[in-house]
């Protein structure tokens, strides 16, 4: 059993145990007539993120009447709650209930909720059926193709590492802390965020001036335009002015194909890198903007900046603003600022095609103007990819934990 699992040796005081010989795995209920809109709130599987966190807002709030909460009494949600969806597209995702926002909380019929009885510490169990192992099993017992789901028996021959209580809480808290850095880096990327695109709504409408002053009415000349109240300094254009486009020289090339070639060099498609090769067709800096696949929406990434060597297939337009006219850059924010979904042609796979990209409306400052707004927003910029690396390097770190502890290959009492 041991070596099915891929665990070396069992550790001085460690256990294997089957979960259901413990854990209560308690399945919700549908009211009559299901949710409504005010009550008590219920989560459910559209609760449960991918990271095994809980976002219930107002855009996705359930609730059940409140008789219906009297009557169902042990289905209550406590702290610490491990919730598991059980059906659906997003069978197996599950989050912990860190802290009950309400004092009463149910789940609804697609959630499953496991609790302890006695001998796991409830984080230790979470971080467990999160861990590879965890995650493994549960996808092996996911029955179906067109409804997947869980059956209430899913915890038979579940097998947990059982370490003593005490080293549970130890590896717990250590997971946690790491998680916490976590949340905490992401709270400060969408800050930082925020603040990009308020400036990008600012700079991109308003400009600045030559003494790094934001235009308004009050103190600088403004003018009516097809795009809005426009700096009196600005042009509007249509791209296919301002731009040159290189599409001709994308080559695609299939998964199979780029097998053969691994290397270090970015292949480019309209989300952005998707894999490495061992050649190039560009090597340059360039605008690369989605042409069908993509986000074309307020303030995605429609368009992204490649420089130096890349290959690029046919899903993404390439295209460089002209000499001292368009910035690169620029061009970049003011695609990304736009909902392009006015532009784009077909109704199944949405398609920017070259035409439709050539009659994108595009404001157009002096250069040297456009060269101090990129810069600006070049920064934040900055600091939003400084703080995903660090995520991703608390991710990297939290896996490697993962692996380590909950294996008993590294012992809480020797760090």
């Amino acid at each position: 059993m041991i070596k099915d699992f891929e665990i070396e040796e069992l550790q001085d005081g460690w256990e294997i145990v089957s979960i259901e010989e413990d854990a209560d795995l308690i399945s919700g209920l549908r009211p009559k007539g299901g949710a409504t809109d005010e009550g008590v709130p219920s989560l459910g599987g559209e609760h449960i993120t991918s990271d095994g966190h809980i976002k219930f807002s107002d855009k996705n709030a359930r609730y059940v009447p409140k008789e219906f909460f009297k009557s169902v009494g042990y289905k209550r949600v406590e702290d610490n709650d491990i919730l598991i969806n059980k059906d659906g597209a997003n069978t197996g995702k599950l989050a912990i209930l860190k802290e009950k926002f309400s004092p009463n909380i149910t789940i609804n019929e697609h959630v499953f909720v496991l609790r302890s009885r006695k001998i796991f510490d409830q984080k230790y169990l979470f971080y467990w059926m999160f861990s590879y192992l965890g995650q493994r099993q549960i996808k092996e017992r996911i029955t179906g193709s067109a409804q997947p789901g869980l059956s209430s028996r899913f915890t038979k021959d579940f097998i947990v590492l059982k370490p003593p209580f005490h080293e549970q809480q130890k590896i717990a808290e250590i997971l946690e802390t790491v998680d916490n850095a976590i949340d905490k880096t992401d709270a400060l990327i969408k800050k930082y965020k925020r603040l990009k695109q308020g400036l990008m709504q600012k700079l991109l409408t308003k400009g600045i001036d030559e003494n790094g002053h934001i235009r308004s009415e009050k103190t600088h000349k403004f003018k009516d335009s097809p795009l809005g109240r426009i700096p009196e300094e600005w042009e509007v254009t249509k791209l296919g002015e301002v731009i040159e486009l290189f599409d001709n020289k994308r080559i695609p090339l299939d998964s199979e194909y780029r097998s053969t070639i691994k290397g270090t060099i970015p292949y480019c498609g309209a989300n952005g890198i998707i894999d490495y090769i061992n050649d190039y067709i560009f090597d340059e800096e360039y605008v690369l903007i989605a042409e069908d696949g993509g986000d074309f929406s307020r303030y995605a990434e429609t368009a992204y900046i490649m420089r130096g060597k890349f290959w690029a297939n046919n899903h993404v337009h390439i295209v460089k603003g002209k000499n001292r006219v368009l910035d690169n850059y620029f061009l970049m924010f003011c695609i990304n600022i736009q909902d392009v979904n006015s532009y784009i042609s077909g109704t199944t796979r949405g398609k920017l095609n070259q035409r439709l990209l050539k009659s994108i409306l595009n404001p157009l400052p002096p250069f040297p103007e456009q060269h101090r707004i990129t810069t600006i927003l070049s920064r934040v910029g900055e600091v939003i990819e400084k703080e995903e690396a660090y995520k991703a390097k608390l991710e990297r770190i939290k896996r490697g934990l993962m692996e380590d502890l909950l294996t008993g290959r590294v012992r809480v009492n020797d760090l």
